[in-house]
């Protein structure tokens, strides 16, 4: 009789457990983990990072909202476990490492979460992406990685003058070009250019509901656009500068912000045709 009643508790406990709508217990994680979103949000307030994570947000927040009314019931226990492994390894990131890297493992904590509650047949890695993309991350970007780009951009950016017979080399972040010195700053290291194009794909993949396979597939692709692209526009402009062409600021923003279009259309071609290829 004992065991009947303890049977028939535990019954009643999961069925007010599953009651609880998923998106309660994804708040309900997000909310344990709201150190690392106000460090985020302070980032943001003092001007430390671009708010480019912000459109990241909104797209994964719009996501979230469409998800929600599909949601299961019963989590998935191996996604779960991954969420609360995560959650505590962000958690005692606070006193073990930069505030990015637990930010970063709070982000995907709350994607494994998610996880956990998604039909089985959506995609989750485009989610994942946004809620990383959504982080303040360009200027540790440009800080971790900004130099190793620009002598990657020099480099290639070299080669594609000489092939056009101008006289180039390169050293470190710096070019030498028909007698010129020009120095490949920050802002032609590519990281923004990197951050636009990611989110595009993942973006677009959440919205054409593109599956995981087929978004890995594509993600080498994006890497490759963006390289080409940050060298074309690089060579173009030293390539300018060189023959004392006289490239105003304005007119030096618009061959980077045309490049960067071109950049963003292609990965979108890109993601769509791993769409159209679905069998």
């Amino acid at each position: 009789m004992h065991q009947v009643i303890l049977t028939t508790r535990a019954a009643r406990w999961e069925h007010r457990l599953d009651a609880v709508p998923p998106i309660a217990w994804l708040a309900l994680q997000a909310a344990a983990l709201w150190t690392h979103w106000r460090w985020a949000a302070a980032r943001l307030a003092d001007g430390s990072d671009d708010p480019l994570g912000l459109a990241a947000l909104c797209v994964l927040l719009w996501a979230v909202a469409r998800l929600a009314p599909d949601m299961r019931s019963k989590p998935r226990p191996a996604w779960l476990a991954a969420a609360l492994g995560l959650s505590v390894a962000a958690t005692a990131s606070v006193f073990l490492s930069p505030p990015l890297m637990g930010a970063i493992l709070a982000a995907l904590a709350l994607a494994c979460g998610l996880r956990a509650f998604m039909p089985s047949d959506r995609a989750c890695l485009p989610l994942a992406g946004l809620a990383v993309l959504a982080l303040p991350l360009v200027s540790s970007l440009q800080f971790y990685a900004g130099y190793p780009l620009r002598v990657v951009t020099a480099q290639a950016s070299t080669w594609v003058l000489q092939l056009i017979g101008m006289d180039a080399s390169r050293a470190g972040a710096s070019m030498q070009v028909d007698g010129r010195l020009i120095i490949v700053d920050a802002p032609c290291s590519g990281v923004q250019m990197v951050w636009m194009a990611y989110f595009c794909a993942c973006a677009v993949a959440v919205v054409t509901q593109l599956s995981d396979r087929r978004f890995v597939r594509a993600l080498p692709f994006v890497g490759l656009l963006v390289m080409v692209g940050n060298i074309v526009r690089n060579a173009v402009l030293v390539g300018l500068e060189a023959t004392h062409a006289n490239v105003s600021p304005a007119n030096h923003q618009a061959i980077g912000l045309v490049v960067l279009a071109l950049v963003c259309l292609s990965v979108v071609a890109v993601v769509r045709g791993e769409r159209d290829a679905r069998a």
